[in-house]
């Protein structure tokens, strides 16, 4: 089995950072893409952002030049750092990875329980 833990988020005023990070554990051979994703309130789960093994990053549009994604590959840890965070950033945000796990054939999707980030003055 495969848990991925997220810890971070809570409570920040506009123009505030907050950082995530989310640490996968179980049967793990291999996970070579890690990321968050968020849900606001009515809306639909969306990409925040993507880090591969080998360096390669994908942000939305909405959060580039704001949040920066980055990985520890040697203990399976994924950290988003979120500056310059606006209302529009409150959401649950969710760690995934995609994960070879000991027996499988294939590499598998992973999800997080979400942890909570509002931004509010």
């Amino acid at each position: 089995q495969v848990q991925l833990v997220e810890s971070g988020g809570g409570l920040a005023q506009p123009g505030e950072s907050l950082s995530l990070s989310c640490a996968a554990s179980g049967n793990i051979v291999n996970i070579n893409v890690m990321g968050w994703h968020r849900q606001a309130p009515g809306k639909q789960r969306e990409l925040v952002a993507t880090l591969t093994t080998n360096g390669n990053t994908n942000y939305a549009d909405s959060v580039k030049g704001r949040f920066t994604i980055s990985r520890d590959n040697a203990k399976n840890t994924a950290f988003l750092q979120m500056n310059n965070l606006k209302p529009e950033d409150t959401a649950v945000y969710f760690c995934n990875a995609r994960i070879f796990t000991r027996g499988a054939s294939q590499y598998e999707p992973h999800w997080g329980q979400g942890t909570q980030v509002t931004v509010s003055s």
